[in-house]
């Protein structure tokens, strides 16, 4: 069994905590995104990087509220973190 194969059942088990867990946890490092994007100024650069986090954390916190399917929250929760944390590095190493 694969680590995506077992945290996915985990998060399964677990579904309504982890998604609680989730949408908080996503939002503050959204934010800290957002903070270190717009640290660097307001160029296009910036503001694609912005829009990208945004709609990240957006499509997250919809698809748990809509009530999708478990794989596809877990997934979007990934790519959503993924997301973050890649702009946080591209902005405090980078740029």
């Amino acid at each position: 069994m694969t680590v995506y194969q077992k945290t996915f059942q985990n998060f399964e088990e677990g579904y309504l905590g982890f998604t609680t867990l989730a949408i908080i946890g996503q939002s503050c490092l959204g934010g800290a995104a957002a903070m270190y994007i717009l640290q660097n100024g307001i160029s296009l650069l910036q503001m694609i990087q912005l829009a990208l986090v945004v709609l990240a954390s957006s499509f997250v916190n919809g698809a748990i509220l809509s009530q999708q399917k478990h794989k596809l929250v877990f997934n979007l929760i990934i790519a959503s973190v993924v997301i973050s944390v890649l702009a946080i590095l591209i902005n405090t190493t980078i740029l």
